[in-house]
């Protein structure tokens, strides 16, 4: 019952079921690779009730997107810059409660922008729906995909033409969760290793998380998820949040960045009075909507880029 609320929460939150179609596919152009060689490893992950699909939602002001459901075999799609190339790349990590992914809102349109940019994007599918652990959504079978990605793009960076010491991750409200858990868990993997892959390291150079979840307990006093232990090795990380965000409180982000100050990481954070929740690429009435020109500038200063 409680994730049947949960669900509705999420339909009502980004808008209205119109259809459903089949697999997620990127557009002609983009290399699709599955992530694992083999079976997924096991993570406890609930039972899936279906086949994978793609389902089309309405934002609340009647914008469509793409919604991928059942996610069991996850893939890597792989957005190379077509003219400068500046050796970066950026994991991209779409959002959904962790029971769906925003395949376009938080997927495709954030791998257009970054290419336009001269950086390598890597759009990941990974597993959903995972395992409800109290008192928020669990993501072992998301952080295991995550980190195997990360190893894959290392062990893959000449080939990509990426420098392996410039490869970080953006993430939307859980996808804005799950790049915490991957910059927080990279010491050890989550899962048996595989192959040349998992020798890689698989800590982010630098992190992104818009409007993240799952990092404050709503119920508790204003402290940080302990699953999500901050470090003085967490990477340089940039957080964005609306104040008015009715789905993820803005305490998530705010729990976060204190946490990042406490243990010396550096760290910037922009709040916006306006913007709600899943913003995206696609508010431009609100000042939200400069948060990429400010990452932009942020991954200057911290050297990933030139100034």
């Amino acid at each position: 019952m409680k994730l049947l609320i949960f669900t509705l929460c999420l339909v009502f939150a980004f808008g209205r079921l119109t259809a459903q179609t089949n697999v997620w596919r990127p557009s002609p152009g983009h290399m699709q690779i599955p992530i694992w060689p083999g079976a997924v490893p096991d993570a406890g992950a609930q039972p899936i009730t279906g086949p994978e699909s793609i389902t089309n939602l309405l934002t609340p002001d009647g914008t469509p997107w793409v919604a991928a459901i059942n996610v069991t075999q996850p893939t890597m799609t792989v957005y190379s810059p077509e003219g400068t190339n500046t050796g970066v790349a950026v994991v991209v990590l779409p959002g959904g409660g962790y029971t769906s992914l925003a395949m376009d809102l938080e997927g495709t349109e954030i791998c257009d922008w970054l290419t336009s940019r001269g950086i390598t994007a890597l759009l990941l599918k990974y597993r959903v729906p995972v395992k409800k652990e109290k008192p928020y959504y669990e993501s072992r079978a998301a952080l295991q995909d995550a980190q195997r990605t990360l190893g894959l793009v290392r062990l893959r960076a000449a080939e990509w033409h990426i420098d392996p010491r410039k490869i970080g991750v953006i993430g939307f409200s859980a996808g804005g969760h799950l790049v915490a858990s991957t910059s927080t868990h990279f010491d050890k993997r989550t899962y048996p290793p595989v192959d040349a892959a998992d020798k890689q390291s698989c800590r982010p150079d630098f992190v992104i998380s818009l409007y993240p979840g799952h990092l404050w307990y709503e119920d508790k006093p204003f402290v940080l998820n302990p699953n999500v232990p901050v470090t003085t090795n967490t990477p340089p990380t940039f957080l964005v949040h609306a104040e008015n965000d009715s789905i993820n409180h803005v305490n998530n982000s705010l729990v976060y960045y204190i946490a990042l100050k406490k243990a010396g990481i550096p760290v910037e954070m922009h709040l916006y009075a306006e913007g709600e929740h899943a913003f995206g690429l696609r508010r431009p009435e609100f000042a939200v909507a400069e948060w990429p020109r400010l990452v932009e500038k942020w991954l200057g200063t911290i050297r990933m880029t030139s100034k």
